[in-house]
């Protein structure tokens, strides 16, 4: 189904997912213009648009956001989607098409225009690319210097795609906003008149926004209704911003690095920008949210066809008290409630006995592992478990012999302060020497343990962000901005390499939290740490705003000792992603280590539906009345239901369903038990909570059903 195609007379190129056309247009001023985004199209019926007269600004001007990449230069004064400086202090770009190149494929096929300033040696190469099984559109930019004289062309902004909305009566925008340990808090309003901004600072995704945005009319809902949303693949700093402008025409450009952030690129050099990804459909946020997590698990994630292991992590339970025999005590504990990955976190290398010290220094500290880590590793896996640890290899503390050794390996600037956050620093991993040294014993670590997951945490964003060794660099001219997209894509480059090397490795991204969530990093790791905020009456909001277009099976939920709400009602919400246990089980009694046991082998049950499954929201906005979480995998169907707080009025006595078969017969497979209906009738009468859910505050369960006919 996907597909691209052209229409050379008319100079129309089509790219068609299975539901979906996106089609653009080279005007007769060779200006790249889009016809179309949303329901699919013939080739004919798109390039039958090209007639259309386009919306039209005062004195007549063509609409520049309504171009493809939106550039400085000429009559345009709109949020440049390029922006470059060329030698002699020119900043103005003027492009032409100059060739196109189409590649079709069974998998995938792609389109690449290319075209050239008029004067100077620029080639911007604008590709496209679709695939099978995904209404998802790719889009990415090749920036190429090709002259040959010395000298540098300065790129200010370099986006990697812009997209314009079709006319609508109104406007909405939806994204997640927050803070540490408030993560992903969906904001749904109308979006304002002028430029509306979204991005990142910190040199990672960041806690603050999340790099997508959907966009509708104001009248869609989670089950109908036409949705556009534009998400990038980086996970270093970002802008992406939506133009709402007085035409009543919206567009939204997207890219890496933030504002003032300058690259230079000399002859022969290119920069190529990561994807922007496009996504629309008529069935509303929850059908957006499904595309989202189809494409992710079919286009984006290493090993999507796992089921993710039940974990332990030992934060909790002994902090930086970490040792051999308490490791193993609690790794016993662990495994007798049916746990499958141990993981010990911070404290178990180097001088860490405390956050102050130590980090930077990878070998194990020889008071608490006197035999290294080997015979640990090696009973954990006895236990029936896997065994991860957690590292931070893009942070050091100025006490450690890394730093005293290497000074000059962190961010700084000659003649300015080097502030701590957390009393660490942080590492260059745009340096290549950081790089190989942070892959180096990565690799050893790895290889000499058979470790099977690593917690990749990195606890705070770039400050003093300099390179002095940068400073000048060839022809003189300082380049040390670079190390905003590079310290990235050297990330990037570790964990690729440490991937290929130890193919059953697995990888969590965290950054304080939910701090590093993106298609980008997802493309790397298997699941990502939602927040350090793990009260589970909390994370339902957290999780909400994650779930509208990461999927489940990827974030990680703990069931941990914040402990408002009963253990169920904490585990039910952790049974919504990945679970892992992260409680001190040496503080449990008898009757929680049972309960725990009893859930974690009812997860067990339904987590390839979870976490493979079409995910569902039903019912009011989580923690406000009563709320569901459904998923939907081939026959089998789980529920998840939470009441927290009743409310004067009555809760609803039934529970509508979606996504089953209408004539299908579905049996109930619970304890409550008993219960054959067809699709139909409950997604039209619902499934009865009476006898259900549990009465009273913190009322939660899981309904599992299976179609039997």
């Amino acid at each position: 189904m996907a597909s691209v195609a052209v229409d050379r007379e008319r100079r129309v190129w089509s790219l068609s997912t299975a539901h979906t056309t996106y089609a653009l247009h080279a005007t007769g001023h060779g200006t790249l213009v889009q016809l179309h985004w949303g329901a699919r199209l013939t080739l004919d019926e798109a390039a039958g648009l090209a007639g259309r007269a386009y919306t039209i600004a005062p004195y007549n001007l063509p609409l520049d956001i309504e171009e493809q990449l939106p550039i400085d230069g000429g009559l345009r004064w709109g949020v440049p989607s390029l922006q470059v400086t060329f030698p002699g202090g020119v900043r103005s770009l003027e492009l032409t098409l100059v060739a196109d190149e189409m590649t079709p494929g069974v998998e995938s096929a792609q389109l690449d225009l290319v075209l050239a300033d008029t004067h100077y040696p620029l080639e911007v190469v604008l590709h496209y690319r679709v695939r099978e099984a995904t209404d998802v559109v790719e889009r990415w930019v090749t920036l190429r210097h090709t002259g040959a004289r010395p000298g540098h062309i300065a790129v200010h902004r370099a986006d990697s795609g812009n997209w314009l909305l079709p006319e609508l009566a109104a406007y909405r925008y939806s994204a997640v906003f927050g803070a540490w340990s408030a993560e992903n808090q969906l904001v749904r309003e109308p979006l304002p008149q002028g430029e509306f901004t979204l991005g990142s600072r910190h040199g990672i995704t960041g806690h603050h926004a999340n790099p997508w945005v959907m966009l509708d009319d104001g009248t869609a809902t989670e089950e109908r209704g036409e949705v556009w949303g534009v998400a990038l693949a980086w996970s270093g700093t970002w802008r992406l911003t939506a133009q709402r402008r007085f035409e009543n025409r919206v567009s939204v450009t997207a890219g890496f690095g933030h504002d003032g952030v300058t690259w230079r690129l000399r002859p022969g050099e290119e920069l190529t920008t990561p994807p922007v990804l496009g996504l629309w459909t008529d069935g509303g946020f929850g059908a957006a949210s499904r595309a989202w997590h189809a494409h992710a698990r079919r286009h984006v994630l290493p090993a999507a066809g796992e089921v993710r292991p039940v974990l332990y992590n030992s934060w909790e339970a002994v902090a930086f008290d970490v040792d051999e025999a308490g490791q193993l005590e609690i790794a016993r504990k662990a495994a007798d409630l049916g746990v499958e990955l141990f993981v010990m976190d911070d404290g178990w290398f180097g001088s860490r006995v405390n956050s102050s010290a130590g980090l930077g220094d990878w070998w194990p500290n020889p008071d608490r592992f006197p035999a290294g880590l080997g015979r640990l590793a090696d009973e954990v896996r006895r236990l029936g478990m896997g065994f991860g640890v957690w590292v931070e290899p893009e942070m050091v503390n100025p006490d450690s012999d890394l730093y005293r050794a290497h000074p000059d390996w962190v961010l700084h600037y000659p003649h300015r302060r080097r502030d701590e956050l957390r009393t660490q620093l942080v590492l260059n991993f745009a340096r290549e020497d950081v790089r190989e040294w942070a892959f180096g014993w990565l690799d050893k670590l790895v290889g000499d343990h058979g470790i099977d997951f690593l917690k990749w945490d990195m606890n705070r964003a770039f400050s003093q962000a300099g390179w002095p060794a940068r400073e000048q660099d060839g022809d003189g001219v300082g380049d040390q901005d670079r190390l905003w997209i590079d310290h990235t894509r050297n990330v990037y480059a570790v964990m690729d390499r440490l991937r290929a090397d130890h193919p059953a490795l697995r990888i969590e991204s965290c950054a304080g939290g939910g701090g590093r969530v993106d298609f980008g990093m997802l493309a790397r790791t298997d699941e990502v740490w939602t927040s350090d905020n793990t009260d589970a009456f909390h994370r339902q909001s957290i999780q909400h705003g994650f779930g509208q277009v990461y999927p489940p099976g990827v974030m990680a939920a703990w069931v941990t000792d914040a402990a408002r709400a009963p253990l169920a009602y904490r585990f039910h919400v952790a049974m919504a992603g990945a679970l892992g246990v992260g409680g001190n089980l040496h503080a449990w009694s008898s009757t929680d280590l049972a309960e725990a046991r009893r859930l974690v082998a009812a997860y067990k049950n339904i987590r390839t539906t979870i976490q493979h499954g079409e995910q569902y929201r039903l019912g009011s906005e989580p923690g406000r009345g009563l709320s569901a979480v459904q998923y939907v995998y081939g026959d089998q169907v789980a529920v998840l239901l939470y009441h927290p707080h009743p409310g004067v009025r009555p809760a609803p006595g039934a529970l509508r369903l979606q996504g089953l078969a209408p004539a299908g017969l579905y049996e109930e497979h619970s304890e409550a038990g008993g219960l054959r209906a067809t699709g139909r009738v409950l997604a039209t009468a619902g499934l009865p909570l009476d006898h259900r859910l549990p009465t009273g505050d913190w009322g939660s369960a899981l309904i599992r059903l299976r179609r039997v006919g």
